[in-house]
């Protein structure tokens, strides 16, 4: 079968080799499947350089999300397990941990609904405790995490504020359903805020970027308000003044949804439930801006690395459906 494989640390674009490769064969527990469409996440280029929290034996094949379909022909939606990941025509995945593809999406929608749907959910809901009527502000809203986001948000019934840098993006998070979007680029992020709020700030900020992002969400968060720190996709780990948080009565909550496959599973399954019949409804779905084929995955993962694009790419392996 074919595969993209990481012989050595460094740049998606250079280190990711497309080979020939015999099938993987799956450990006990395990289960072979056959990749239908594969969705780019910011911590496959993590595990290209080496710094995810995460780091498989070498060579490895990146890809931590996918729709596949089972040896008894199931349409289902997994994390591979690595060093065997999505990024080729086939992978395995640990059997506890597979669940049914959604009927409402097709693959390369159903291949992005789990890892950001499901920090998405359990931030804004498990950690945060978000309610209807209040103001959630998510960074990098026309993101792939940042999307998942916003249309959780507003399901919820809150009013969204995105914040994007640049007229393209600024656009897709109106399309998204942004009530408000705001340009870093062009704008005072914490006066935009102050001033959509009536001075009081954002009830709950979603915050995947880190750096500067957390700063601005340090002074645009509400009295009692919640910062949710779900990843640093700027490169820089603030430091928060915490002297800040008590005077200014605000809570840091961090995310790591990895956590709760070990430690509490059956809320990754409620939570799954939750989310496939939010599909069905309408009122999410996985914003997919490409679909490529699997020769294209190395250039599509460092765009994805270098954050050039909008909302999901997902690579679609030739053996697989259409998506």
């Amino acid at each position: 079968m074919q595969a993209w494989q990481v012989h050595e640390n460094g740049e998606p674009s250079e280190v990711m080799r497309l080979t020939e490769v015999e099938p993987p064969t799956p450990g006990d527990g395990q289960v072979l499947l056959k990749v239908r469409a594969a969705n780019i996440n910011f911590p496959d280029a993590l595990l290209c350089r080496g710094q995810y929290q995460v780091r498989p034996p070498l060579p490895f094949t990146p890809g931590v999300e996918i729709c596949a379909e089972t040896e008894d022909g199931r349409r289902v939606i997994a994390n591979p397990a690595l060093p065997y990941g999505g990024f080729a025509e086939y992978a395995v995945a640990d059997a506890a941990a597979v669940l049914p593809a959604p009927e409402a999406l097709d693959d390369a929608e159903a291949a992005a609904l789990h890892i950001g749907y499901q920090t998405g959910w359990f931030a804004l809901h498990r950690r945060a405790a978000l309610q209807a009527g209040e103001t959630l502000l998510v960074h990098a809203a026309a993101g792939g995490v940042g999307s998942a986001a916003v249309q959780l948000g507003k399901a919820a019934g809150a009013t969204v504020i995105g914040v994007v840098g640049g007229a393209e993006k600024a656009a897709v998070a109106r399309e998204l359903g942004c009530d408000i979007v705001i340009d870093r680029r062009a704008e005072d992020v914490i006066a935009a805020v102050k001033e959509a709020t009536g001075g009081r700030g954002a009830d709950v900020i979603y915050d995947p970027v880190g750096g500067e992002a957390y700063a601005q969400s340090a002074k645009a968060v509400a009295f009692e308000g919640r910062i949710v720190v779900v990843g640093f996709a700027s490169g820089s780990i603030p430091s928060p003044a915490l002297n800040h948080a008590l005077v200014k009565n605000y809570s840091i909550l961090g995310l790591h949804w990895g956590l709760y496959n070990t430690k509490n599973p059956k809320l990754v399954q409620n939570c799954h439930e939750q989310l496939t019949e939010l599909a069905a409804q309408g009122a999410i779905k996985p914003l997919v801006s490409e679909r490529v084929p699997l020769g294209a995955a190395a250039d599509a993962v460092q765009r994805v690395a270098d954050g050039v694009t909008t909302g999901r790419i997902a690579v679609v392996p030739q053996n697989g459906a259409a998506a």
